[in-house]
C-alpha cells in the first residue's frame, strides 16, 4: 500500500475506533470535556479523539481532574491513558509523567484488510484450533486460557476479566485457542466493533516452548476468517515487536505508535 493508503487507514481508525468504540464493555462511562472515562471492574480507561485546545496548563488541569475522578472511586485500582504518536499536544506524555503516570512499552498500531490475514496456515502435528467463548459454561476453559496467557506473557492475567469481556461483548468477543491434548499453547481474542468496518486482534500469546512453529499465524488466520464471515473489512492490533513482523508479513501496515500511561493507586 502507498503512503496515501496509510493515511486513509489512519483516518478510518481515528473516526471509527476511538471514544465510544473503546467503551463497549465498560460498566460505566462518564464525560469530562473531550474525554470519555470508562470503568471496567477495578480499572479505568481514558479515550478521546482530539485534545485540540488543551495545551499547556489546560492539559495539566484535564489530567488532574481525570486522576481525581478515578481516585474518588475506591474500587478503581488503576487506569490507563492511551496516547497515540500522532496526537497533540506533543508534550502530553511529559505532562502525564509529571503527574505520576508511568509509561509502559510503546506498541505499534497495525491496520489492514482482514482478507490478507485469512489465508490458512498449517499447524504442527497434534495442535488444533478452537473457539471457546460460544460453548455452554465456558468458564473452565476461560480459566485455562488465562493461565496460558500468564505463561505466554510472564505476567498475571485475570480470568474473571476475560469472562467479563465475553459477557459484556454479547457475542462480539471471540476467544480462540490453539491446544494439544494436554494444554492450551496459544490464545487470542477477536473483538468486533459494531457500526464500524473493524475488528480487533488482541491478546495473542504463545507459550515460549511452542513459538516459531506458525501457531500464532494460524490462530490469527482463524480469527481473520471469523471476522470476514461477520462482514468485517479491516483488522487492527496494538502489537509488540514479536507479533509485528507476523502481522506485517500478512499484509497489515504499521500506521502509528501507541503508549499506555498508567496511574496506580
Amino acid at each position: 500500500m502507498s503512503g496515501s493508503s496509510k493515511e486513509i487507514l489512519l483516518k478510518a481508525y481515528d473516526a471509527q475506533l476511538r471514544e465510544g468504540a473503546e467503551m463497549l464493555t465498560a460498566d460505566r462511562v462518564d464525560r469530562l470535556g473531550p474525554l470519555w472515562l470508562g470503568k471496567f471492574g477495578d480499572w479505568g480507561f481514558v479515550s478521546y479523539r482530539s485534545l485540540g485546545g488543551y495545551a499547556g496548563d489546560a492539559s495539566d488541569r484535564l489530567i488532574a481532574e481525570t486522576t481525581a475522578y478515578y481516585a474518588a472511586d475506591p474500587q478503581i485500582k488503576t487506569f490507563e491513558w492511551k496516547t497515540r504518536g500522532h496526537d497533540s499536544p506533543a508534550d502530553l506524555p511529559q505532562r502525564l509523567t509529571a503527574q505520576g503516570f508511568q509509561a509502559e512499552d510503546p506498541e505499534t498500531v497495525m491496520l489492514g484488510e482482514a482478507q490478507f490475514l485469512a489465508q490458512p496456515i498449517k499447524l504442527p502435528t497434534g495442535v488444533t484450533l478452537r473457539r471457546i467463548d460460544n460453548q455452554p459454561g465456558p468458564y473452565p476453559d476461560v480459566v485455562r486460557a488465562a493461565r496460558a496467557q500468564e505463561r505466554a506473557f510472564g505476567a498475571p492475567y485475570d480470568a474473571d476479566d476475560l469472562m467479563r469481556r465475553i459477557e459484556k461483548g454479547a457475542g462480539r468477543t471471540e476467544v480462540w485457542v490453539a491446544e494439544t491434548q494436554q494444554e492450551m499453547v496459544c490464545v487470542g481474542r477477536l473483538e468486533v466493533i459494531p457500526n464500524t468496518e473493524f475488528a480487533g486482534l488482541w491478546g495473542g500469546g504463545t507459550l515460549p516452548e511452542w513459538r516459531g512453529q506458525g501457531i500464532y499465524r494460524a490462530l490469527t488466520a482463524a480469527r481473520a476468517q471469523a471476522a470476514l464471515k461477520r462482514g468485517v473489512r479491516y483488522l487492527h492490533s496494538d502489537c509488540t515487536e514479536y507479533s509485528r513482523p507476523i502481522l506485517e508479513r500478512g499484509g497489515l501496515l504499521p500506521v502509528m505508535t501507541t503508549t499506555p500511561y498508567i496511574w496506580r493507586r
